[in-house]
């Protein structure tokens, strides 16, 4: 899905809060920006075929071995090279509502959906709902098929507990993804990561493109494990933050948000849809919201938020209640 996807800033001009995009705007990446600005002679060589160097620290990080690592273009990448990869198995189980790339990627390569799939894709946490599967019940999950991936791309905006790399390396059966790119707030510079056992990882290897990791993304990357940027402060106050946000809004008739345990979550708005209800916020306050209607089992009333600072998300739901009571306006 090439359009659809949250934080289609791009799209609109005077957007001053941006609740669309699950990642964390409040980080500080002066000092990224600085170090960048003395890389810039690598754009003019070749980068690493494989960002062997990024994978090396990763696994150190993460205490596994190199070749229990690949270094991707953001984790849509790695999912369309998972899906590459195992081809042969045929078929495929998506655990819905979830992000639509694992649906397209499979689509892609030929699979069939189906409930005794050989392949299974979670999201977990996962998107758009913030529900968190426990780990017990990952592993009996995994039990149910050839191959099961995780997709843990939004590990650091939880506090439950979820599997390690280090847990499921000495697996063949589980695959882990990571995003670098929510970890440390940098969507522009396209860095994820598959951990699995070395056999898998030789597997992907092998459908993977050369210099699929561009020179400033490598350098980026680097730095960022080597200094271990903190993109959210205090994440259980930013948890906090979101329970309250989650609260007011279902103070507002017509208006309900479920549960969650990250950052985000989904809501429903009973007497328009989600796409009147994001038209009117991004014209009129400059406040852009996800319209979830075309994910996978939702429906056009789904909307999902991620919550910001205090601040912006009271201007949120201020800016909702005048949308909800002038319904026949809008």
């Amino acid at each position: 899905m090439i359009e659809g996807h949250g934080d289609d800033l791009y799209q609109y001009n005077g957007i001053k809060m941006n609740f669309s995009s699950n990642i964390y705007t409040g980080t500080d990446l002066s000092a990224l920006y600085s170090h960048l600005s003395t890389c810039m002679p690598v754009v003019g060589c070749y980068p690493e075929p494989s960002a062997t160097s990024l994978e090396r620290m990763i696994a150190q990080e993460s205490g596994i071995n190199a070749n229990e690592v690949l270094v991707t273009s953001g984790a849509v990448d790695a999912i369309y090279l998972i899906a590459q990869a195992y081809r042969h198995l045929g078929t495929c189980k998506v655990m819905t509502p979830t992000f639509s790339e694992y649906e397209d990627a499979c689509r892609v390569f030929g699979y069939k959906e189906c409930d005794d799939a050989a392949l299974c894709w979670l999201c977990n946490p996962n998107n758009p709902t913030g529900s968190v599967m426990p780990a017990g019940d990952v592993l009996d999950l995994a039990k149910r098929y050839r191959l099961l991936i995780v997709d843990q791309s939004y590990e650091d905006y939880t506090l439950a507990p979820l599997l390690s790399a280090r847990d499921l390396v000495q697996r063949d059966d589980i695959v882990l993804l990571h995003s670098m790119t929510k970890r440390y707030a940098v969507p522009g510079l396209r860095l994820g990561y598959v951990t699995a056992s070395a056999s898998i990882i030789k597997r992907l290897r092998e459908q993977y493109r050369p210099w699929a990791i561009n020179a400033l993304s490598l350098e980026a990357g680097k730095w960022l494990v080597a200094h271990q940027l903190t993109a959210i402060p205090n994440l259980a106050e930013y948890l906090e933050e979101t329970q309250r946000l989650r609260r007011a809004l279902n103070e507002i008739e017509g208006i309900e948000a479920h549960d969650t345990m990250t950052n985000f979550f989904l809501c429903t708005i009973a007497q328009a849809t989600a796409r009147e209800l994001k038209e009117y916020l991004a014209h009129e306050h400059g406040i852009l919201i996800r319209d979830a209607s075309n994910f996978t089992g939702l429906t056009p009333h789904h909307f999902r938020i991620a919550a910001q600072s205090p601040r912006a998300n009271d201007a949120l739901v201020e800016a909702i209640k005048q949308f909800t009571s002038q319904w026949k306006h809008y």
